[in-house]
């Protein structure tokens, strides 16, 4: 294949009716690696508005099986990837979030902005440190394949294109980005977590943490009263991502999907895992 023949045939689809193979593409052989980050750095953020940070807290599952609480997450939304919504894992995967949900006073405003921030996190991180930006049909199909998941999620007035989704995250974050005790402990347990994964556990886990500082913005960081850092220091952190995708750019394209249950990050399941068992069972 030559380099930008995944790009190629990305534009060949309809973002409209095909978007789950164009997400499908893009985050598995495209972008597997920015995706994952991404995407970690989107449920971060959620840490940051204190009724999300507050609960998440106050189950423990985010401080104490911190691991877990990533793993599982991971892997249900990695099941919608690679079998579909209607698929039998798909379905699986759903009914077991929107059980997860049910069982706490949620607001709808905060289950949008953990929506948008799938959407709008990943795009802004791979058009800013990704090996090529991304393609229009790509965020179109990004937003539309959120928005079905909204839809079967049960939330309402879900943004209609990834202009929308943005506009609702900066909005939403301007209003209720504040400093909670909860929030923050999840956030150091996240950082924490981040430090053991591979390579960076190779690493003294205060550097790796200062790198993650870099990779935030400041309102992000001033919500978790996180030491402020030097411009010269978030050069260099998104200096060195932009280095590993100058690499990327020049390698093969990737021929087979890389899913996030292939990632060395996700250590939970040695022996493999059952969908329907993923996840927190609140007590009654």
């Amino acid at each position: 294949m030559r380099r930008f023949e995944w790009r190629d045939r990305i534009e060949r689809l309809d973002p409209e009716s095909d978007f789950a193979e164009i997400y499908r593409i893009s985050a598995t052989h495209e972008f597997p690696w920015d995706y994952n980050q991404s995407l970690s750095f989107a449920l971060f953020r959620t840490y940051a508005v204190p009724s999300i940070g507050r609960l998440l807290a106050s189950t423990g599952e985010f401080t104490e099986r911190v691991q877990k609480r990533y793993d599982d997450t991971g892997l249900l939304l990695d099941a919608l990837v690679e079998h579909g919504f209607d698929s039998v894992q798909g379905r699986t995967a759903i009914r077991r979030v929107n059980r997860m949900h049910g069982s706490y006073d949620i607001a709808d405003g905060d289950l949008l902005y953990v929506l948008s921030t799938f959407v709008v996190v990943p795009i802004h991180w791979i058009d800013e440190l990704g090996w090529r930006v991304l393609t229009e049909a790509e965020k179109v199909a990004a937003a539309n394949y959120y928005r079905e998941l909204g839809r079967r999620l049960g939330m309402r007035d879900v943004p209609a294109t990834h202009g929308e989704f943005a506009a609702y995250l900066d909005a939403y974050e301007a209003e209720h980005f504040a400093f909670d005790e909860g929030g923050r402990a999840v956030a150091d347990a996240t950082l924490a977590l981040f430090a053991t994964f591979p390579p960076n556990h190779r690493a003294p886990a205060a550097l790796v943490t200062r790198f993650s500082y870099g990779l935030m913005d400041d309102p992000l960081r001033a919500a978790f009263h996180y030491p402020r850092i030097s411009p010269l220091e978030q050069r260099v952190a998104r200096g060195a991502v932009k280095l590993r995708s100058r690499v990327v750019r020049w390698l093969p394209p990737r021929l087979e999907p890389r899913f996030a249950r292939q990632l060395p990050n996700i250590r939970s399941y040695p022996g493999g895992y059952d969908l329907s068992a993923l996840g927190t069972f609140p007590r009654a």
